[in-house]
């Protein structure tokens, strides 16, 4: 056969040889770091019994199943959605680049052959890398599924939580619907990885409780874009969100996008930046309760602006319109659509879109009924000078630094210490190594070391007891030979 008649390797077919090569990788990588660790814990007697589960399967849940796992600990994961939409990646996120620098290591745990950058070259090689500016939205979305698959973590889909029992001081029982049944499971430990909507919702304004619901969605809802295609469309809101579905919209064709903004301009600096680097990964936590609500009551009194190229996605368009100083006062319903009011005066539309962010309530989510009134929350532990008020972050958890939910009584239940808040509200307790991006292979190391930690304590006696029957020789008594008394090797 000559060389011309072989067919020359396809793009696919490289990428293929390129991932089986870095996933060897990884393995050598684990095995030569002597991890992940020998399985420890005792033997649950029940097929139903858990140590830990992980409620979520987005990058937060997965990025803790791993640490545990690195511990010797395995844990089952359950996320409501379907095989490969778990987090927002391939749903409701509408950006089209993350916001994150790419050189960032994300959930890699401090395993090089494990991070984005290396499965990214191993398909596509070193220059592509160099000439990426930031990471595909759906890019990221699909190395997490990879990430997942390497790993062989156990990730159940399809499994919507009902229900927490705290009952038990020794476990949380849980409730699931599965495919129309019921499923209960316990665990010792439960992990909450359920993203920026925990505990709450979609933040709804009053101005659209007497809305019909065919004139609006908030931008966490699955919207029908390509309807959007000749209409007028308002977006109430100037976060990074309001520009991903403005621009989404306006890509789909819609008439025109009317930005209505309660500010008089954008801040300029993101000052969330400003606060990465090591020491405070490490060292939030310690901070006194008066330095982490300044902190965070900063920042959220400044607010955030929206990304540079997210702004720019939408500014090109010229049928996009940035209307300052407008905050909604009220919408009124006509027949021909919906007209917006505010101070800069009507705004006439077809369709509005809430990016109006989220609003913690825990009375919200009936799953998460057994916390109401049990959690003890910051407006329970800190009380702010009158200038520094925020009753957001007041609500929000006030964690231990295992993550876990603190009680709010004497006679709250003692297994809220059971379960462990890794999502967005345990930013103000613990700092920002939950959900995002940068720290949050610190947050599930942190976790991982406290549950582990925990659960040994817990079988304290039956460790004593492995220790005390443990055989194994290390001298089989035929290394040496007893010497001959010393007086009579002299005769």
């Amino acid at each position: 056969m000559s060389l011309s008649s072989i067919s020359p390797i396809t793009s696919s077919e490289r990428a293929e040889q390129g991932l089986a090569a870095l996933e060897a990788r990884i393995k050598q990588d684990l095995e030569w770091l002597a991890l992940p660790a020998k399985r420890w814990l005792p033997q649950q007697s029940d097929a139903q019994a858990q140590n830990v589960v992980i409620i979520g399967a987005g990058m937060a849940g997965l990025a803790a199943a791993f640490a545990l796992r690195l511990q010797g600990i395995d844990a089952v994961l359950y996320d409501k959605a379907p095989k490969d939409f778990e987090g927002p990646w391939a749903t409701t996120a509408r950006m089209e680049t993350l916001r994150s620098p790419k050189h960032l290591t994300g959930p890699a745990l401090d395993i090089p052959s494990l991070t984005f950058r290396a499965w990214y070259e191993a398909q596509f090689g070193l220059e592509a890398w160099n000439t990426l500016d930031k990471i595909p939205r759906l890019q990221w979305a699909a190395y997490l599924r990879w990430y997942r698959q390497v790993l062989a973590l156990d990730v159940r889909n399809d499994h919507a939580l009902t229900g927490l029992n705290l009952h038990d001081p020794q476990r949380v029982e849980l409730t699931f619907s599965h495919q129309g049944e019921i499923r209960r499971v316990s665990a010792r430990k439960v992990i909450l990885a359920i993203g920026m909507d925990a505990f709450g919702g979609p933040a709804i304004p009053d101005f659209v409780s007497d809305v019909p619901k065919q004139y609006w969605a908030h931008s966490e809802e699955a919207i029908d874009f390509a309807a959007l295609a000749g209409r007028r469309v308002a977006v109430v809101g100037g976060s990074a969100t309001a520009m991903d579905v403005s621009a989404t919209a306006l890509e789909a064709g819609a008439a025109g996008v009317e930005l209505l903004i309660r500010r008089p301009d954008f801040p300029r600096v993101n000052l969330s930046k400003g606060a990465g680097n090591p020491g405070f990964e490490s060292g939030y936590f310690n901070l006194p309760d008066e330095w982490k609500w300044r902190l965070a009551q900063h920042i959220a009194t400044v607010q955030t602006p929206p990304p540079h190229g997210s702004t720019l996605r939408v500014s090109r368009h010229p049928n996009a319109w940035f209307n300052f100083n407008a905050p909604v006062e009220r919408v009124e319903t006509r027949q021909e659509g919906i007209v917006v009011h505010t101070p800069q005066g009507e705004v006439p539309v077809d369709f509005l879109i809430l990016a109006t962010g989220y609003a913690l309530d825990w009375h919200a989510r009936p799953e998460f009924h057994a916390l109401v009134d049990q959690v003890k929350t910051w407006g329970d532990a800190w009380q702010p000078p009158a200038d520094k008020q925020n009753a957001q972050l007041a609500s929000y958890p006030y964690l231990g630094a295992d993550f876990a939910f603190q009680a709010k009584h004497s006679d709250s239940p003692s297994s809220l210490a059971r379960v462990h808040c890794f999502s967005h509200p345990a930013l103000l307790s613990n700092g920002h190594v939950v959900g995002l991006i940068p720290g949050i292979s610190q947050g599930a190391r942190t976790l991982a070391q406290h549950i582990s930690g925990q659960l040994y304590f817990e079988d304290r006696e039956h460790h004593y007891q492995a220790i005390i029957h443990y055989d194994d020789p290390e001298l089989l008594g035929d290394e040496w030979q007893p010497a001959v008394p010393y007086a009579w090797r002299e005769r």
